[in-house]
């Protein structure tokens, strides 16, 4: 989603200034355009040749004596998005006052992009009443803030005022960007990889983490969907989703079918098990000297392709392929066997892709013959990728 964006990123002087060193790194590999400017307590904190190296652009840090005569005004124009971070107490005073006192208060106050501010100090400024009613009137003025969290500060104290975790803030600014274009859907989204009991204490399952099927409800969610986010995996569900958590392939299939025809669109991005075991033991299977135990599977039921023989008109069905030669081609075959309008094909083997990763590369091939391939990039990227092509199926 921040592929191709342009993102003005100011630094002020505060100590969390070193996070935004990885809050840039981060942006730039998500595709977006960084134009760094930092103010002068910044520099005193971090030196300026690191979001040289960094960035998409040179660092600025003047109105006068730039490249460009005027570039608060070329900086705030061409700005998608204004990210401060961290945002100290006197940033967020001269911006609430209309104060341009340097060049990053002063694009502040020249875009129409929206701003996201990171605020970051000590507790005793984080809580004071002049910090709090600044920020009450920026959220007025429709600034998002991403308040800061709890936790150990410069000198060693604890408290409020530490600068939020650069996912915590990428995730923000892809959320205010996102085209809210799925406003109004409803979606499921399975995700992580089924456990089929060997016995109380053992299990068959597979190597995924669930982290692209977080990625695709975190991505719905942004633009607009109201999200069901069914998981086999313990990891922090993406906010305002309704989380349903299971195990095994039954139990997923228990907990999506009855309630399929709700959704204008499915995706089911979980490795559902292929094989259960038979007769799972209802006690542990102990370790016997010159014994070992024979597990006999049986195959699981695949209900993806029950979800394909109800479609309701209108819904959306995304399959995903998850395989290691063939891929598109076996792809092709699975779409069609299980009436697919889309499927979602990874080489699970490549560098860098599928399972346990955080980036994955894919072909999205659509029910009408087409292929898209996306190159290696986050997941949360190939999440938006997705749902661009989902949207295309109901343009």
């Amino acid at each position: 989603m921040l592929a191709g964006r342009t993102v003005v990123l100011g630094v002020t002087g505060g100590i969390a200034a070193y996070k935004a060193v990885e809050v840039c790194r981060r942006l730039v590999d998500a595709g977006a355009h960084v134009s760094p400017i930092m103010t002068e307590g910044a520099e005193r904190f971090v030196g300026r040749a690191t979001f040289d190296a960094l960035a998409s652009e040179p660092v600025q840090a003047s109105i006068f004596g730039e490249r460009d005569p005027i570039p608060h005004t070329r900086l705030g124009q061409k700005a998608d998005l204004v990210l401060v971070c961290p945002a100290t107490a006197r940033l967020l005073g001269s911006y609430a006052a209309g104060i341009s006192d340097d060049l990053l208060t002063a694009t502040l106050l020249a875009t129409r992009a929206p701003v996201v501010v990171c605020p970051a100090m000590h507790t005793e400024m984080w809580e004071h009443a002049a910090v709090q009613a600044n920020l009450e009137t920026l959220r007025a003025r429709g600034v998002h803030v991403v308040p800061p969290e709890s936790g150990r500060l410069a000198g060693g104290d604890l408290g409020a005022g530490r600068l939020a975790e650069p996912e915590t803030i990428v995730a923000e600014v892809e959320r205010v960007v996102a085209p809210k274009d799925l406003d109004g859907w409803r979606v499921l989204v399975s995700a992580g990889g089924t456990r089929e009991p060997i016995d109380p204490v053992r299990v068959i399952t597979n190597r995924s983490s669930g982290k692209q099927g977080y990625a695709l409800a975190e991505a719905a969610l942004d633009r607009g969907a109201k999200v069901t986010l069914v998981t086999t995996v313990d990891r922090p569900a993406p906010a305002g989703a309704e989380v349903v958590r299971v195990g095994s392939a039954a139990e997923m299939q228990d907990a999506i079918v009855p309630r399929a025809s709700q959704y204008d669109l499915i995706i089911m991005a979980a490795a559902v098990a292929d094989f259960r075991v038979a007769d799972p033991a209802d006690h542990k299977l102990k370790k016997t000297a010159g014994r070992v135990p024979t597990i006999e599977l049986a195959p699981t039921h695949d209900f993806l392709v029950d979800l394909g023989q109800s479609k309701p008109r209108g819904q959306v069905l995304v399959g995903f392929a998850a395989e290691t030669q063939d891929v598109v081609a076996s792809a092709r075959d699975k779409l069609t066997r299980k009436n697919l309008d889309l499927i979602v094909a990874n080489d699970v083997s490549a560098p860098g892709t599928g399972f346990e990763h955080d980036t994955n590369a894919v072909t999205i091939v659509t029910a009408g013959g087409a292929a898209q391939r996306v190159d290696l990039a986050s997941k949360r990227t190939i999440a938006d990728a997705v749902l661009d092509a989902v949207i295309s199926t109901r343009g």
